[in-house]
Protein backbone atom coordinates (compact mmCIF):
# COMPACT_ATOMS: atom_id res chain seq x y z
CA UNK A 1 0.00 0.00 0.00
CA UNK A 2 1.46 3.36 -0.72
CA UNK A 3 2.32 5.78 2.05
CA UNK A 4 3.37 9.14 2.83
CA UNK A 5 7.61 8.79 3.78
CA UNK A 6 10.22 6.28 3.68
CA UNK A 7 11.64 4.21 6.39
CA UNK A 8 15.22 4.58 4.74
CA UNK A 9 15.91 8.07 2.24
CA UNK A 10 18.00 6.83 -1.25
CA UNK A 11 20.49 8.29 -1.85
CA UNK A 12 22.53 6.98 -4.81
CA UNK A 13 23.50 9.09 -7.43
CA UNK A 14 23.98 7.68 -11.16
CA UNK A 15 26.91 5.90 -11.38
CA UNK A 16 26.97 5.26 -7.51
CA UNK A 17 27.03 1.68 -6.08
CA UNK A 18 24.36 -0.71 -7.78
CA UNK A 19 21.07 -1.39 -4.96
CA UNK A 20 18.54 -3.75 -4.90
CA UNK A 21 16.43 -1.67 -7.67
CA UNK A 22 19.51 -1.91 -10.00
CA UNK A 23 19.39 -5.62 -9.89
CA UNK A 24 15.61 -5.81 -10.31
CA UNK A 25 16.59 -4.07 -13.58
CA UNK A 26 19.42 -6.04 -14.57
CA UNK A 27 17.12 -9.43 -14.46
CA UNK A 28 14.49 -8.06 -16.02
CA UNK A 29 16.08 -6.68 -18.26
CA UNK A 30 17.81 -10.33 -18.90
CA UNK A 31 14.50 -11.58 -19.04
CA UNK A 32 12.95 -9.56 -21.89
CA UNK A 33 10.94 -7.54 -19.60
CA UNK A 34 10.20 -3.79 -20.46
CA UNK A 35 6.96 -3.07 -18.67
CA UNK A 36 6.04 -3.09 -14.89
CA UNK A 37 2.84 -2.80 -12.86
CA UNK A 38 2.87 -1.72 -9.48
CA UNK A 39 2.22 0.45 -6.19
CA UNK A 40 4.56 1.94 -5.02
CA UNK A 41 5.41 1.96 -1.13
CA UNK A 42 8.04 2.41 1.53
CA UNK A 43 8.82 -1.24 1.04
CA UNK A 44 9.31 -1.28 -2.22
CA UNK A 45 10.47 2.29 -3.09
CA UNK A 46 14.75 1.20 -4.05
CA UNK A 47 12.86 -1.09 -6.96
CA UNK A 48 10.08 1.47 -8.30
CA UNK A 49 13.02 4.15 -8.63
CA UNK A 50 14.70 1.93 -10.61
CA UNK A 51 12.15 0.56 -12.25
CA UNK A 52 10.63 3.92 -13.07
CA UNK A 53 13.97 5.31 -14.40
CA UNK A 54 15.05 2.62 -16.71
CA UNK A 55 12.08 0.73 -17.82
CA UNK A 56 8.29 1.42 -18.03
CA UNK A 57 6.72 1.49 -14.83
CA UNK A 58 2.59 1.65 -14.82
CA UNK A 59 1.09 2.61 -11.44
CA UNK A 60 -1.60 1.10 -11.42
CA UNK A 61 -4.15 1.66 -8.28
CA UNK A 62 -4.66 -1.19 -6.71
CA UNK A 63 -2.07 -4.47 -6.15
CA UNK A 64 -4.62 -6.87 -7.19
CA UNK A 65 -4.59 -4.87 -10.54
CA UNK A 66 -1.09 -5.06 -10.87
CA UNK A 67 -0.90 -9.15 -11.07
CA UNK A 68 -3.92 -8.80 -13.46
CA UNK A 69 -2.01 -6.52 -15.59
CA UNK A 70 1.40 -8.35 -15.47
CA UNK A 71 -0.57 -11.72 -16.10
CA UNK A 72 -2.48 -9.76 -19.54
CA UNK A 73 0.56 -8.57 -20.32
CA UNK A 74 2.40 -11.76 -20.04
CA UNK A 75 -0.38 -13.74 -22.13
CA UNK A 76 -0.43 -11.00 -24.92
CA UNK A 77 3.22 -11.03 -25.61
CA UNK A 78 4.26 -14.42 -25.01
CA UNK A 79 6.85 -13.30 -22.16
CA UNK A 80 7.35 -12.74 -18.55
CA UNK A 81 4.90 -9.92 -16.89
CA UNK A 82 5.75 -8.34 -13.57
CA UNK A 83 4.21 -6.85 -10.91
CA UNK A 84 5.49 -4.83 -7.84
CA UNK A 85 3.47 -4.73 -4.72
CA UNK A 86 4.22 -4.00 -0.78
CA UNK A 87 4.45 -6.42 2.23
CA UNK A 88 1.70 -7.37 4.43
CA UNK A 89 -1.63 -5.40 3.11
CA UNK A 90 -0.17 -4.87 -0.22
CA UNK A 91 0.67 -8.59 -0.57
CA UNK A 92 -2.16 -10.05 0.68
CA UNK A 93 -3.87 -7.59 -2.04
CA UNK A 94 -2.02 -8.89 -4.82
CA UNK A 95 -2.84 -12.77 -3.40
CA UNK A 96 -6.11 -13.12 -5.65
CA UNK A 97 -5.07 -12.37 -8.84
CA UNK A 98 -2.06 -14.48 -7.77
CA UNK A 99 -5.01 -17.53 -8.03
CA UNK A 100 -6.10 -16.22 -11.26
CA UNK A 101 -2.71 -16.23 -12.65
CA UNK A 102 -2.44 -19.39 -11.43
CA UNK A 103 -5.32 -21.40 -12.58
CA UNK A 104 -4.33 -19.97 -16.06
CA UNK A 105 -0.50 -21.07 -15.73
CA UNK A 106 0.66 -17.18 -16.67
CA UNK A 107 3.87 -16.23 -16.42
CA UNK A 108 3.76 -13.91 -13.38
CA UNK A 109 6.90 -12.72 -11.44
CA UNK A 110 5.43 -11.10 -8.61
CA UNK A 111 7.92 -9.12 -6.38
CA UNK A 112 6.59 -7.88 -3.26
CA UNK A 113 8.55 -6.03 -0.60
CA UNK A 114 8.61 -6.67 3.49
CA UNK A 115 9.68 -5.50 6.76
CA UNK A 116 13.53 -4.76 7.84
CA UNK A 117 15.37 -8.44 7.74
CA UNK A 118 16.14 -7.91 11.56
CA UNK A 119 12.71 -7.60 12.86
CA UNK A 120 11.22 -10.69 10.56
CA UNK A 121 9.16 -13.20 12.73
CA UNK A 122 9.16 -11.09 15.68
CA UNK A 123 5.18 -9.81 15.56
CA UNK A 124 6.27 -6.55 16.81
CA UNK A 125 3.66 -4.21 15.36
CA UNK A 126 6.12 -2.79 12.32
CA UNK A 127 4.72 -1.12 9.84
CA UNK A 128 2.88 -2.97 7.11
CA UNK A 129 4.17 -6.35 9.00
CA UNK A 130 1.97 -9.47 8.14
CA UNK A 131 2.37 -13.36 9.98
CA UNK A 132 4.01 -15.97 7.68
CA UNK A 133 3.86 -13.83 4.22
CA UNK A 134 5.84 -16.62 2.59
CA UNK A 135 3.56 -19.29 3.65
CA UNK A 136 0.47 -16.79 2.54
CA UNK A 137 2.49 -16.54 -1.05
CA UNK A 138 3.56 -20.01 -1.55
CA UNK A 139 0.00 -20.65 -1.55
CA UNK A 140 -1.53 -18.99 -4.28
CA UNK A 141 2.26 -19.08 -6.35
CA UNK A 142 3.73 -22.30 -8.39
CA UNK A 143 6.74 -20.63 -6.72
CA UNK A 144 8.06 -18.53 -3.77
CA UNK A 145 10.83 -17.67 -2.28
CA UNK A 146 12.65 -15.02 -0.23
CA UNK A 147 15.66 -12.55 -0.41
CA UNK A 148 17.69 -13.25 2.47
CA UNK A 149 21.21 -11.38 1.39
CA UNK A 150 21.86 -9.17 -0.59
CA UNK A 151 24.47 -11.78 -2.24
CA UNK A 152 22.04 -14.49 -2.97
CA UNK A 153 19.05 -11.70 -4.31
CA UNK A 154 20.16 -12.46 -7.98
CA UNK A 155 20.18 -15.90 -7.55
CA UNK A 156 16.66 -15.74 -6.30
CA UNK A 157 15.46 -13.66 -8.71
CA UNK A 158 16.88 -15.71 -11.20
CA UNK A 159 15.56 -19.09 -10.12
CA UNK A 160 12.41 -17.27 -9.91
CA UNK A 161 11.86 -15.99 -13.17
CA UNK A 162 13.21 -19.42 -14.27
CA UNK A 163 10.27 -21.60 -13.03
CA UNK A 164 7.76 -18.80 -14.12
CA UNK A 165 9.22 -19.75 -17.96
CA UNK A 166 9.41 -23.40 -17.65
CA UNK A 167 6.53 -25.55 -18.06
CA UNK A 168 3.97 -26.15 -16.75
CA UNK A 169 4.21 -21.92 -16.70
CA UNK A 170 2.84 -20.25 -13.64
CA UNK A 171 2.86 -17.12 -11.38
CA UNK A 172 6.09 -17.11 -8.83
CA UNK A 173 6.47 -14.72 -6.05
CA UNK A 174 9.71 -13.06 -4.25
CA UNK A 175 9.53 -11.06 -0.69
CA UNK A 176 12.28 -9.15 -0.34
CA UNK A 177 12.98 -7.08 3.06
CA UNK A 178 13.15 -3.09 2.83
CA UNK A 179 16.89 -3.36 4.01
CA UNK A 180 18.10 -5.86 1.42
CA UNK A 181 16.86 -3.79 -1.15
CA UNK A 182 18.64 -0.47 -0.09
CA UNK A 183 21.62 -2.90 0.37
CA UNK A 184 25.07 -2.63 -2.37
CA UNK A 185 24.77 -5.40 -4.59
CA UNK A 186 28.00 -7.31 -4.99
CA UNK A 187 28.65 -7.69 -8.74
CA UNK A 188 27.69 -10.51 -10.62
CA UNK A 189 29.19 -12.47 -13.59
CA UNK A 190 25.34 -14.18 -14.42
CA UNK A 191 25.76 -16.38 -17.33
CA UNK A 192 23.53 -15.42 -20.47
CA UNK A 193 19.44 -16.24 -19.85
CA UNK A 194 18.39 -19.12 -22.35
CA UNK A 195 14.33 -19.93 -22.10
CA UNK A 196 13.65 -23.25 -20.63
CA UNK A 197 13.64 -25.90 -23.16
CA UNK A 198 10.81 -28.15 -23.76
CA UNK A 199 10.87 -31.55 -22.15
CA UNK A 200 12.56 -34.40 -24.68
CA UNK A 201 9.87 -36.75 -26.31
CA UNK A 202 8.26 -39.30 -23.91
CA UNK A 203 10.03 -43.13 -23.73
CA UNK A 204 7.20 -43.99 -22.62
CA UNK A 205 3.67 -44.16 -24.56
CA UNK A 206 4.22 -42.89 -27.92
CA UNK A 207 4.18 -45.48 -29.96
CA UNK A 208 0.42 -46.60 -28.62
CA UNK A 209 -0.37 -43.45 -28.76
CA UNK A 210 0.54 -44.02 -32.64
CA UNK A 211 -1.64 -46.99 -32.61
CA UNK A 212 -4.72 -45.93 -30.86
CA UNK A 213 -5.18 -42.58 -32.19
CA UNK A 214 -4.43 -44.18 -36.05
CA UNK A 215 -6.97 -46.56 -34.62
CA UNK A 216 -10.05 -44.40 -34.38
CA UNK A 217 -13.05 -44.59 -36.75
CA UNK A 218 -14.17 -41.43 -35.43
CA UNK A 219 -11.82 -39.23 -33.25
CA UNK A 220 -12.18 -36.17 -31.40
CA UNK A 221 -9.72 -33.88 -29.95
CA UNK A 222 -10.40 -31.58 -26.56
CA UNK A 223 -7.50 -28.55 -26.57
CA UNK A 224 -7.05 -26.68 -23.58
CA UNK A 225 -4.68 -24.03 -22.34
CA UNK A 226 -1.43 -26.15 -22.58
CA UNK A 227 -2.37 -26.11 -26.65
CA UNK A 228 -1.83 -22.54 -26.84
CA UNK A 229 1.79 -22.91 -28.61
CA UNK A 230 1.37 -26.03 -30.23
CA UNK A 231 -0.83 -24.27 -32.92
CA UNK A 232 0.34 -25.55 -36.03
CA UNK A 233 1.29 -29.51 -34.68
CA UNK A 234 -2.63 -29.58 -33.52
CA UNK A 235 -3.67 -28.19 -36.75
CA UNK A 236 -1.79 -30.75 -38.67
CA UNK A 237 -2.71 -33.58 -36.72
CA UNK A 238 -6.94 -32.60 -36.97
CA UNK A 239 -6.55 -31.98 -40.58
CA UNK A 240 -5.06 -35.27 -41.12
CA UNK A 241 -7.50 -37.57 -38.80
CA UNK A 242 -10.27 -35.25 -40.28
CA UNK A 243 -11.09 -35.15 -36.59
CA UNK A 244 -13.56 -32.12 -35.19
CA UNK A 245 -11.81 -30.10 -32.23
CA UNK A 246 -13.02 -29.00 -28.76
CA UNK A 247 -11.58 -26.51 -26.95
CA UNK A 248 -11.84 -25.40 -23.30
CA UNK A 249 -11.88 -21.74 -22.55
CA UNK A 250 -7.84 -21.60 -22.06
CA UNK A 251 -7.40 -23.56 -25.68
CA UNK A 252 -9.24 -20.79 -27.49
CA UNK A 253 -7.47 -20.04 -30.42
CA UNK A 254 -4.87 -22.78 -30.60
CA UNK A 255 -6.28 -23.18 -33.55
CA UNK A 256 -7.82 -20.11 -35.37
CA UNK A 257 -11.72 -20.75 -34.60
CA UNK A 258 -12.42 -19.71 -38.09
CA UNK A 259 -11.09 -23.64 -39.47
CA UNK A 260 -13.74 -25.54 -40.32
CA UNK A 261 -12.54 -28.39 -37.66
CA UNK A 262 -12.85 -26.11 -34.95
CA UNK A 263 -16.29 -26.95 -32.92
CA UNK A 264 -14.44 -24.51 -30.26
CA UNK A 265 -15.64 -24.01 -26.88
CA UNK A 266 -18.90 -25.73 -27.50
CA UNK A 267 -18.67 -29.11 -25.72
CA UNK A 268 -21.43 -28.37 -23.48
CA UNK A 269 -23.89 -27.31 -25.67
CA UNK A 270 -26.70 -29.79 -26.75
CA UNK A 271 -25.86 -29.48 -30.39
CA UNK A 272 -22.86 -31.15 -29.72
CA UNK A 273 -24.06 -34.26 -27.89
CA UNK A 274 -24.66 -36.44 -30.91
CA UNK A 275 -21.11 -35.93 -31.73
CA UNK A 276 -19.70 -36.57 -28.96
CA UNK A 277 -21.71 -39.75 -28.32
CA UNK A 278 -20.77 -41.07 -31.67
CA UNK A 279 -17.19 -40.73 -30.93
CA UNK A 280 -14.85 -43.46 -30.25
CA UNK A 281 -11.46 -41.81 -29.55
CA UNK A 282 -10.83 -38.56 -27.05
CA UNK A 283 -7.44 -36.97 -27.94
CA UNK A 284 -6.85 -34.35 -25.23
CA UNK A 285 -4.15 -32.00 -25.10
CA UNK A 286 -3.37 -29.78 -21.98
CA UNK A 287 -6.69 -29.36 -19.99
CA UNK A 288 -7.70 -29.48 -16.94
CA UNK A 289 -11.79 -30.34 -18.14
CA UNK A 290 -12.89 -27.89 -15.50
CA UNK A 291 -16.20 -27.87 -14.00
CA UNK A 292 -17.81 -25.40 -16.13
CA UNK A 293 -17.10 -26.88 -19.37
CA UNK A 294 -18.02 -30.70 -18.40
CA UNK A 295 -21.41 -29.76 -16.47
CA UNK A 296 -19.00 -30.21 -13.43
CA UNK A 297 -17.89 -33.53 -14.56
CA UNK A 298 -20.86 -35.45 -15.70
CA UNK A 299 -20.24 -34.52 -19.49
CA UNK A 300 -20.23 -38.02 -21.01
CA UNK A 301 -16.83 -38.40 -23.16
CA UNK A 302 -15.57 -41.43 -24.91
CA UNK A 303 -14.50 -44.00 -23.21
CA UNK A 304 -10.90 -44.34 -25.19
CA UNK A 305 -8.96 -41.17 -23.98
CA UNK A 306 -5.68 -40.73 -24.65
CA UNK A 307 -4.45 -37.43 -22.90
CA UNK A 308 -1.16 -35.59 -23.33
CA UNK A 309 0.09 -33.25 -20.68
CA UNK A 310 3.62 -31.72 -19.33
CA UNK A 311 2.15 -32.49 -15.98
CA UNK A 312 2.01 -35.88 -14.93
CA UNK A 313 -0.46 -35.14 -12.22
CA UNK A 314 -3.10 -34.02 -14.90
CA UNK A 315 -3.13 -37.12 -16.80
CA UNK A 316 -6.56 -39.15 -15.87
CA UNK A 317 -6.95 -37.16 -12.73
CA UNK A 318 -10.72 -35.59 -14.19
CA UNK A 319 -11.40 -38.00 -16.41
CA UNK A 320 -10.16 -42.31 -16.67
CA UNK A 321 -7.46 -42.32 -19.63
CA UNK A 322 -6.83 -45.09 -21.75
CA UNK A 323 -3.32 -43.77 -22.03
CA UNK A 324 -1.50 -41.01 -20.53
CA UNK A 325 1.22 -39.34 -22.48
CA UNK A 326 3.59 -36.91 -20.40
CA UNK A 327 5.40 -34.50 -22.86
CA UNK A 328 5.05 -30.76 -24.33
CA UNK A 329 2.37 -30.98 -26.62
CA UNK A 330 3.73 -29.57 -29.36
CA UNK A 331 6.46 -32.15 -29.92
CA UNK A 332 4.07 -35.03 -28.88
CA UNK A 333 1.63 -33.78 -31.46
CA UNK A 334 4.00 -33.53 -34.41
CA UNK A 335 5.49 -36.81 -33.61
CA UNK A 336 1.87 -38.13 -33.87
CA UNK A 337 0.87 -36.09 -37.27
CA UNK A 338 4.29 -37.73 -38.76
CA UNK A 339 3.76 -41.47 -37.72
CA UNK A 340 -0.42 -41.76 -37.82
CA UNK A 341 -2.16 -43.49 -40.62
CA UNK A 342 -5.66 -42.69 -40.35
CA UNK A 343 -8.54 -44.94 -40.40
CA UNK A 344 -10.83 -42.07 -40.01
CA UNK A 345 -14.29 -43.53 -41.58
CA UNK A 346 -15.56 -41.21 -44.71
CA UNK A 347 -17.75 -38.25 -43.82
CA UNK A 348 -16.79 -38.03 -40.12
CA UNK A 349 -14.95 -34.36 -40.97
CA UNK A 350 -18.33 -33.61 -42.44
CA UNK A 351 -20.09 -34.79 -39.60
CA UNK A 352 -17.55 -32.19 -37.63
CA UNK A 353 -18.25 -29.06 -40.01
CA UNK A 354 -22.38 -29.67 -39.52
CA UNK A 355 -21.87 -30.14 -35.77
CA UNK A 356 -19.56 -26.95 -35.82
CA UNK A 357 -22.19 -24.76 -38.11
CA UNK A 358 -25.33 -25.87 -35.68
CA UNK A 359 -23.71 -24.83 -32.71
CA UNK A 360 -23.29 -22.01 -33.78
CA UNK A 361 -26.68 -21.07 -34.71
CA UNK A 362 -28.09 -22.29 -32.01
CA UNK A 363 -26.26 -20.10 -29.97
CA UNK A 364 -27.11 -17.18 -32.53
CA UNK A 365 -30.80 -17.92 -31.34
CA UNK A 366 -30.48 -17.85 -27.60
CA UNK A 367 -28.81 -14.54 -27.85
CA UNK A 368 -31.07 -12.72 -30.73
CA UNK A 369 -29.74 -9.12 -30.92
CA UNK A 370 -26.49 -9.66 -29.19
CA UNK A 371 -25.33 -11.98 -32.42
CA UNK A 372 -25.34 -8.28 -34.23
CA UNK A 373 -22.99 -7.03 -31.26
CA UNK A 374 -20.36 -9.88 -31.55
CA UNK A 375 -20.40 -9.67 -35.49
CA UNK A 376 -19.37 -6.40 -35.15
CA UNK A 377 -16.65 -6.80 -32.68
CA UNK A 378 -14.80 -9.22 -34.34
CA UNK A 379 -15.23 -7.10 -37.77
CA UNK A 380 -13.51 -4.10 -36.36
CA UNK A 381 -10.29 -5.59 -34.70
CA UNK A 382 -7.30 -6.86 -35.88
CA UNK A 383 -7.32 -10.43 -35.25
CA UNK A 384 -4.44 -10.03 -33.41
CA UNK A 385 -6.50 -7.83 -30.91
CA UNK A 386 -6.57 -8.81 -27.47
CA UNK A 387 -9.82 -9.46 -26.28
CA UNK A 388 -9.98 -9.06 -22.11
CA UNK A 389 -13.11 -10.55 -21.03
CA UNK A 390 -14.42 -9.98 -17.70
CA UNK A 391 -17.42 -12.19 -15.91
CA UNK A 392 -20.00 -10.53 -17.16
CA UNK A 393 -23.20 -12.06 -19.24
CA UNK A 394 -22.05 -11.11 -22.53
CA UNK A 395 -18.42 -12.79 -21.56
CA UNK A 396 -19.66 -15.89 -20.57
CA UNK A 397 -22.86 -16.42 -22.83
CA UNK A 398 -21.35 -15.95 -26.20
CA UNK A 399 -17.76 -13.78 -25.66
CA UNK A 400 -16.53 -17.09 -24.59
CA UNK A 401 -17.12 -18.73 -27.23
CA UNK A 402 -19.04 -17.21 -30.71
CA UNK A 403 -16.76 -14.58 -30.61
CA UNK A 404 -13.80 -15.95 -32.65
CA UNK A 405 -10.20 -16.07 -31.43
CA UNK A 406 -7.84 -16.35 -34.36
CA UNK A 407 -4.79 -16.30 -31.68
CA UNK A 408 -4.37 -17.98 -28.80
CA UNK A 409 -2.45 -14.71 -27.58
CA UNK A 410 -5.32 -12.53 -28.02
CA UNK A 411 -7.84 -14.48 -25.70
CA UNK A 412 -7.43 -12.93 -22.25
CA UNK A 413 -10.16 -14.11 -19.80
CA UNK A 414 -10.06 -14.86 -15.96
CA UNK A 415 -10.06 -18.35 -15.53
CA UNK A 416 -10.38 -18.94 -12.09
CA UNK A 417 -13.80 -16.92 -12.58
CA UNK A 418 -13.26 -13.89 -10.63
CA UNK A 419 -15.14 -10.81 -11.14
CA UNK A 420 -13.78 -7.49 -11.99
CA UNK A 421 -9.98 -8.73 -13.25
CA UNK A 422 -10.65 -7.58 -16.42
CA UNK A 423 -9.98 -4.30 -17.30
CA UNK A 424 -6.70 -4.21 -15.82
CA UNK A 425 -5.75 -7.77 -18.05
CA UNK A 426 -7.04 -5.66 -21.07
CA UNK A 427 -4.78 -2.51 -19.55
CA UNK A 428 -1.93 -5.03 -19.70
CA UNK A 429 -2.68 -7.00 -23.04
CA UNK A 430 -3.12 -3.55 -24.36
CA UNK A 431 0.51 -2.60 -23.50
CA UNK A 432 2.14 -5.50 -24.93
CA UNK A 433 0.67 -5.03 -28.17
CA UNK A 434 0.01 -1.35 -28.84
CA UNK A 435 0.31 -1.26 -32.81
CA UNK A 436 -3.23 -2.99 -32.51
CA UNK A 437 -6.42 -1.91 -30.77
CA UNK A 438 -7.47 -3.79 -27.71
CA UNK A 439 -10.79 -4.46 -26.38
CA UNK A 440 -12.23 -4.90 -22.63
CA UNK A 441 -15.77 -6.67 -22.15
CA UNK A 442 -16.81 -5.88 -18.59
CA UNK A 443 -20.43 -5.48 -16.92
CA UNK A 444 -21.23 -2.76 -14.41
CA UNK A 445 -21.05 -5.02 -11.44
CA UNK A 446 -17.71 -6.17 -12.46
CA UNK A 447 -16.08 -3.37 -13.68
CA UNK A 448 -17.39 -0.98 -10.14
CA UNK A 449 -14.68 -3.63 -8.02
CA UNK A 450 -11.49 -1.56 -9.77
CA UNK A 451 -12.69 1.53 -10.74
CA UNK A 452 -9.68 3.32 -9.71
CA UNK A 453 -8.23 1.42 -12.58
CA UNK A 454 -9.97 3.83 -15.53
CA UNK A 455 -7.59 6.14 -13.93
CA UNK A 456 -4.86 4.07 -14.87
CA UNK A 457 -6.41 3.52 -18.00
CA UNK A 458 -6.46 7.32 -18.98
CA UNK A 459 -3.07 7.74 -17.52
CA UNK A 460 -1.40 5.00 -19.82
CA UNK A 461 -3.95 6.13 -22.78
CA UNK A 462 -3.35 2.79 -24.86
CA UNK A 463 -5.55 1.73 -27.84
CA UNK A 464 -8.22 0.05 -25.93
CA UNK A 465 -11.82 0.35 -26.39
CA UNK A 466 -13.89 -0.60 -22.81
CA UNK A 467 -17.39 -1.72 -23.52
CA UNK A 468 -19.41 -1.79 -20.45
CA UNK A 469 -22.63 -3.81 -20.49
CA UNK A 470 -24.96 -2.17 -18.16
CA UNK A 471 -27.57 -3.93 -16.61
CA UNK A 472 -27.73 -2.73 -13.48
CA UNK A 473 -26.14 -5.05 -11.06
CA UNK A 474 -24.45 -9.01 -11.14
CA UNK A 475 -26.44 -10.45 -14.15
CA UNK A 476 -24.94 -13.86 -14.17
CA UNK A 477 -25.82 -14.28 -10.30
CA UNK A 478 -29.42 -12.60 -10.90
CA UNK A 479 -30.43 -15.12 -13.52
CA UNK A 480 -29.12 -18.20 -11.68
CA UNK A 481 -31.31 -16.96 -8.65
CA UNK A 482 -34.24 -16.05 -11.07
CA UNK A 483 -33.29 -19.31 -11.53
CA UNK A 484 -32.95 -21.87 -8.69
CA UNK A 485 -33.95 -19.91 -5.62
CA UNK A 486 -37.31 -17.80 -6.52
CA UNK A 487 -35.78 -14.67 -5.27
CA UNK A 488 -32.65 -12.10 -5.29
CA UNK A 489 -30.19 -11.12 -3.01
CA UNK A 490 -27.33 -9.44 -3.56
CA UNK A 491 -27.60 -8.78 -7.18
CA UNK A 492 -29.01 -5.34 -7.92
CA UNK A 493 -26.73 -2.63 -7.42
CA UNK A 494 -26.27 1.02 -8.01
CA UNK A 495 -25.08 2.03 -10.93
CA UNK A 496 -22.41 4.76 -11.49
CA UNK A 497 -23.14 7.42 -14.39
CA UNK A 498 -20.74 5.95 -16.99
CA UNK A 499 -20.94 9.53 -19.23
CA UNK A 500 -19.52 10.82 -16.15
CA UNK A 501 -16.83 8.95 -15.17
CA UNK A 502 -15.62 8.69 -18.97
CA UNK A 503 -15.66 13.15 -18.53
CA UNK A 504 -14.03 12.52 -15.19
CA UNK A 505 -11.15 10.56 -16.72
CA UNK A 506 -10.99 12.20 -20.03
CA UNK A 507 -12.17 9.79 -22.26
CA UNK A 508 -14.50 9.53 -25.39
CA UNK A 509 -18.12 8.35 -24.50
CA UNK A 510 -20.77 6.70 -26.51
CA UNK A 511 -24.09 5.56 -25.30
CA UNK A 512 -25.63 2.01 -27.60
CA UNK A 513 -29.05 1.46 -26.58
CA UNK A 514 -30.24 -0.78 -30.05
CA UNK A 515 -28.32 -3.09 -31.21
CA UNK A 516 -28.23 -1.73 -34.97
CA UNK A 517 -26.50 1.22 -33.47
CA UNK A 518 -23.11 -1.12 -32.24
CA UNK A 519 -21.61 -1.39 -35.42
CA UNK A 520 -21.27 2.61 -36.18
CA UNK A 521 -20.87 3.15 -32.53
CA UNK A 522 -18.00 0.67 -32.13
CA UNK A 523 -15.85 1.37 -35.18
CA UNK A 524 -16.11 4.93 -34.58
CA UNK A 525 -14.29 3.89 -30.72
CA UNK A 526 -11.98 1.68 -32.79
CA UNK A 527 -10.89 4.64 -35.23
CA UNK A 528 -10.40 6.74 -31.98
CA UNK A 529 -6.96 5.07 -31.25
CA UNK A 530 -7.54 6.12 -27.38
CA UNK A 531 -9.14 4.34 -24.37
CA UNK A 532 -12.77 5.31 -25.23
CA UNK A 533 -15.88 3.90 -23.15
CA UNK A 534 -18.45 2.79 -25.19
CA UNK A 535 -22.11 1.63 -23.10
CA UNK A 536 -24.33 -0.45 -23.97
CA UNK A 537 -27.60 -0.61 -22.18
CA UNK A 538 -28.66 -3.57 -21.92
CA UNK A 539 -32.01 -2.94 -20.46
CA UNK A 540 -32.85 -1.03 -23.79
CA UNK A 541 -31.56 -3.50 -25.87
CA UNK A 542 -33.62 -6.40 -24.31
CA UNK A 543 -32.89 -9.57 -22.70
CA UNK A 544 -31.44 -12.48 -24.30
CA UNK A 545 -33.91 -14.40 -25.56
CA UNK A 546 -32.66 -17.23 -23.38
CA UNK A 547 -31.54 -16.45 -20.44
CA UNK A 548 -27.54 -16.95 -19.16
CA UNK A 549 -27.73 -19.33 -16.40
CA UNK A 550 -24.21 -20.14 -15.00
CA UNK A 551 -23.70 -24.31 -15.30
CA UNK A 552 -23.27 -24.14 -11.44
CA UNK A 553 -23.91 -27.56 -9.32
CA UNK A 554 -26.94 -26.99 -6.21
CA UNK A 555 -28.26 -29.09 -4.17
CA UNK A 556 -31.27 -31.18 -5.32
CA UNK A 557 -34.16 -28.96 -4.05
CA UNK A 558 -33.10 -25.66 -5.00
Amino acid sequence: MPDHAPDQARDRAPGGTPDGGDLLVRVLREHGVDTVYGVVSVHNLPLVEAVARDLRFVAVRHEAAAVNAADGHARASGGLGCALTSTGTGAGNAAGSMIEALAAGSRVLHVTGNIDSPYLGQGRGVIHETKDQLGMLTAVSKHAAAVTSAETAGTVLREAARKALALPHGPVSVEWPIDLQYAPQPQEHASPWERPRPPALPEEGLDEAVRLVGSARRPVIWAGGGAREAGEPLRALAELLGAPVFTSNAGRGSIPEDHDLVIGNFATSPAAAPLLAAADLLLSIGTHFRSNETRHYKLALPERHVQIDVDPAALGRAYPVTLGVRGEASRVLAALADAVTPATEDGWRERGVATRRAVRQKLRADIGPYALICDAIRRHLDPRSPIARDVTIPSSQWGNRLLPILDPATNVFPLGGGIGQGLAMGIGAALARPDVPSLVMAGDGGLSVHLGELATLAQERPWLVLLVFNDGGYGVLRNMQDAHMGRRSGVDLFTPDFSALAAATAMPYALVQHAEEFDEAFAKAVAARQPYLLEVDVTAVGPTPVPFVPPVALPKGR
